[in-house]
């Protein structure tokens, strides 16, 4: 396990207090490490405990699947089959210690505890966290679950090999994306990976959505997506956390996941599939990059 530090001063905690007198708690063996404002929102949970789980699906994940895996997913929200755990595109692990922010009920976790990382997951919400632990150890994967927030990371510098974040920082104001930015620097290991995915203000979709749907608004609730331009996302990132590099992730949709297609009706199946077409086809033909409607940011912190 990744060791723990106070998010306010980065000191040593000893029985969830720092030396400057600062106080946690921890629910269930969930620490949380976040300060009295940071808010949690009912849509992906709060702070309710829930029931022990039942057999099946853990209830929870089945009440959230289209909050958190996208509207691909809204036909499940009764009838969920299995846990949709998506490939992770990073090498193999050997062990390295791997952050995700924004975890929820843990599937990226999950996906890199079998891809050889030491996962440990983030989250404002403790019932997420709840879930994501249940997850787990149903699935037969150790994780370590921590309620944090992502402009504030209880970690001290240099504690992880790899950060990742999907589908989470576009719900941020610019302002607390880029604070969460320097965050993820600073756990970073010299020559760690870091890999995010953002919504592209210039992919088909979103420029549907803007245009026909929000018209041009500001966003307006915590699950209105906050588009970035490719070129503001990546100098954004070099400047923070290093060199970086972006990929193509989806066309047509924000959460395209190949491995999802059983779950997932004839007409989505269409349109992931399209999508991986585009995206491969983009790793030869550069430019169809920027296009793209979900954009993955490879970093090497420097």
């Amino acid at each position: 396990m990744v060791e723990l530090v106070c998010p306010r001063d980065r000191g040593a905690l000893r029985d969830w207090a720092c030396e400057y007198g600062h106080t946690y708690e921890e629910v269930e063996g969930i620490p949380l490490l976040v300060t009295d404002d940071v808010p949690t929102h009912a849509a992906c949970g709060g702070r309710e405990r829930l029931p022990p789980p039942v057999e099946g699906i853990d209830p929870f994940v089945q009440e959230v699947i289209a909050a958190t895996c996208g509207n691909l997913y809204r036909h499940l929200t009764t009838d969920l089959p299995s846990y949709p755990i998506p490939e992770l595109r990073l090498p193999p692990g050997d062990g390295a210690t791997f952050l995700e922010v924004g975890s929820n009920w843990g599937r990226w976790c999950v996906a890199a505890a079998r891809r050889g990382y030491r996962p440990t997951g983030v989250d404002p919400s403790l019932r997420g966290l709840q879930a994501a632990r249940r997850v787990a150890e149903r699935l037969g994967v150790d994780v370590q679950y921590v309620v944090a927030d992502a402009r504030h990371l209880p970690f001290a510098d240099a504690s992880f090999d790899v950060v990742f974040s999907y589908s989470v920082f576009q719900h941020f104001t610019k302002r607390d994306a880029l604070a969460s930015f320097d965050e993820l620097a600073r756990v970073l290991r010299p020559g760690g990976t870091s890999l995010i995915q953002l919504a592209n203000v210039w992919g088909a979709r979103s420029l549907f959505h803007q245009v026909l749907e929000r018209r041009f608004r500001e966003p307006r609730t915590l699950f209105d997506v906050r588009y970035w331009g490719p070129h503001e996302l990546r100098d954004a990132l070099a400047e923070r956390i290093g060199p970086t590099e972006l990929r193509a992730d989806g066309f047509l949709t924000l959460n395209p996941q190949p491995t999802d297609l059983e779950l997932l009706p004839r007409k989505y199946r269409v349109l992931v599939r399209s999508s991986e077409l585009l995206r491969r086809a983009s790793d030869h033909v550069r430019p169809l990059t920027y296009a793209a409607d979900s954009l993955y940011a490879l970093s090497t912190r420097e």
